[in-house]
């Protein structure tokens, strides 16, 4: 009754009016710091990047010739795009997998009350901390072909050594594994956060149907917790996808090409050849497919989300 009152007097609807304009003027104020932000750093490099992919743009960054669909379609045409795309999902299917199952059976267990599970926690969460430069450094010490700590143990049980990083069917599986070790701490503390926020009510009631330990884990930790799943798998995929680091330090994109995955490919394209227009392409195709993917995980994966 009070709504229609308000629809039937012109001075009601002038004044519910005008208190919504002054309600999104204060809400556009206090975005105002954000957006400009985000403009400056986000939407602007976004469509400068778009407008490169159609010119040829030398090292200085001064726009040329206009050249259309041209480096989309030299990149339809390239062998090593191909490979630089294959490499990158395959590397991608390597990390995702490995990263959230380790991450949630670190969580589970760290999610146990057990006497010192505290220090086991902080040393989960410990690769968080650690740097990109410093963590492939580390691993450049693990996987050096006579004095690292893999080749030596290899050698305690009479196998021969790895060539870990100059090695075309070793380099990219581990460069993975480093980036699943850098990418562990952030995991495993989103999810035991999202295991900790599970009602206890839930597990005493189990406790008194009889449940078992494997019961409760697989039918009411894992589907209460599918939300936090359903986010770490978006980030463990957009972040494997925009690996660099790693693969600069440890790599740099070889041997022969075989790590060279879509981002480093980006950015020898525009720093190390000059070519801005051709790695303004390639990065607009990135975009396409994390946007596709990430599509995909909404449209698919979000259906076997559980809200509680």
């Amino acid at each position: 009754m009070g709504k229609d009152m308000l629809l039937g007097d012109p001075r009601k609807i002038k004044s519910h009016k005008q208190r919504e304009r002054k309600l999104f003027g204060i809400g556009m104020l206090y975005l105002f710091p954000a957006l400009i932000l985000l403009g400056v750093f986000l939407f602007y490099p976004m469509f400068k990047t778009l407008y490169f992919s159609f010119f040829e743009v030398s090292g200085g960054g001064k726009v040329g010739e206009f050249v259309g669909w041209g480096h989309y379609k030299e990149l339809m045409q390239s062998s090593d795009f191909k490979k630089s795309m294959k490499g990158t999902l395959l590397f991608v299917l390597y990390t995702v997998p490995v990263e959230i199952i380790l991450a949630l059976f670190l969580a589970v267990i760290a999610s146990e009350k057990l006497k010192g599970i505290g220090f086991f926690r902080t040393i989960f969460a410990s690769t968080l901390g650690v740097s990109v430069a410093a963590g492939a450094t580390i691993f450049l010490f693990l996987f050096h072909p006579s004095l690292g700590v893999l080749n030596n143990i290899l050698d305690m049980f009479g196998i021969d050594a790895v060539d870990w990083l100059t090695s075309s069917k070793w380099a990219l599986p581990s460069i993975a594994a480093t980036t699943v070790w850098m990418h562990l701490g952030i995991n495993f503390i989103i999810l035991l956060g999202g295991i900790q926020n599970v009602q206890r009510e839930l597990y005493e009631s189990a406790d008194i149907d009889g449940a078992g330990y494997f019961a409760k884990l697989f039918k009411i930790t894992i589907p209460l917790i599918s939300p936090v799943l359903f986010f770490v798998t978006i980030i463990a995929i957009i972040g494997s996808f925009q690996t660099f680091g790693q693969i600069d330090i440890l790599t740099g994109g070889g041997p022969a090409g075989s790590t060279n995955i879509i981002v480093y490919s980006i950015y020898q394209q525009a720093f190390s050849y000059g070519n801005f227009g051709f790695a303004s392409a390639q990065a607009i195709i990135l975009f396409v497919i994390i946007l596709i993917v990430t599509i995909v995980q909404f449209r698919v994966g979000e259906k076997r989300v559980h809200y509680q």
